[in-house]
């Protein structure tokens, strides 16, 4: 396959930034778009050129560090997949793919496709935990949990804070990942003790730092593990009785 990648180049986040055309040829169908950049990158090395800098981790859709805006839309053309999961088989032969990083005033840009989502992080730390002290393991069944219950906390601890669903709404609005993350501990009795304190807590964090929602669900069709908007519906709910409780 030859592709004509226009990628975003910006060498810090006060530099002027611009969009760069690269030619890359001898691009296999069966390569992710991770492992397309990687061959770029080693090219622009034998020709003493600066790489593009770009994260990646795990390669297997776990760590959502590989997140991009590939034509517009974040993390590409397919439904429920991460960056690293997606595949050139997607494109077709002399495609030209416009690559950006994910552009949101919560995510500062740190170089090139780089961003920085530690505000993210900063969302669960504000909350996202049990103090309960937890021993040695327990017994698997000792805690009974409702079947529903536990199969949308499993739903919801499936975000991997990659960051898609602030990238793609148009108020830069993080509360799809806020809301899975508070799901995950709230709907499970372990953490009912701080339901109510969590919520406030991210929150009023995740206030700091992104937009509003306002229903537009980008964030769900962005979703590389496809998480749904009704966890959002939860977290309002919990937030106005959290609220009117203090």
């Amino acid at each position: 396959m030859k592709l004509t990648l226009r990628v975003w180049r910006q060498t810090g986040p006060q530099a002027r930034g611009d969009f760069v055309t690269y030619q890359v040829d001898g691009a296999n169908e069966e390569m992710s778009f991770v492992e397309l950049l990687d061959l770029l990158n080693e090219r622009l090395i034998a020709q003493s050129s600066e790489p593009i800098a770009f994260e990646s981790d795990c390669r297997e859709g776990i760590c959502g560090a590989c997140g991009l805006m590939i034509n517009g839309q974040a993390h590409g053309p397919q439904r429920g997949t991460a960056t690293c999961q997606l595949h050139l088989r997607r494109f077709q032969d002399g495609d030209e793919i416009v690559v950006e990083p994910f552009r949101s005033a919560g995510f500062p840009l740190v170089k090139d496709l780089v961003v920085d989502r530690s505000a993210l992080d900063r969302i669960v730390q504000s909350g996202g935990y049990i103090t309960a002290p937890t021993g040695s393991a327990p017994d698997a069944n000792l805690i009974p949990v409702p079947k529903d219950d536990a199969d949308r906390a499993m739903d919801a601890a499936a975000c991997i804070g990659c960051g898609a669903c602030v990238a793609a709404c148009p108020n830069g609005a993080g509360q799809l990942f806020t809301a899975a993350k508070l799901a995950h501990l709230n709907l499970l009795p372990q953490g009912q003790p701080e339901r109510a304190r969590r919520t406030v807590a991210m929150v009023d964090t995740m206030e700091e730092y992104f937009g509003s929602c306002t229903n537009h669900q980008e964030c769900e069709a962005a979703c590389p593990k496809e998480i749904g908007i009704d966890f959002i519906a939860m977290l309002n709910r919990d937030y106005r009785k959290a609220r009117r409780r203090r």
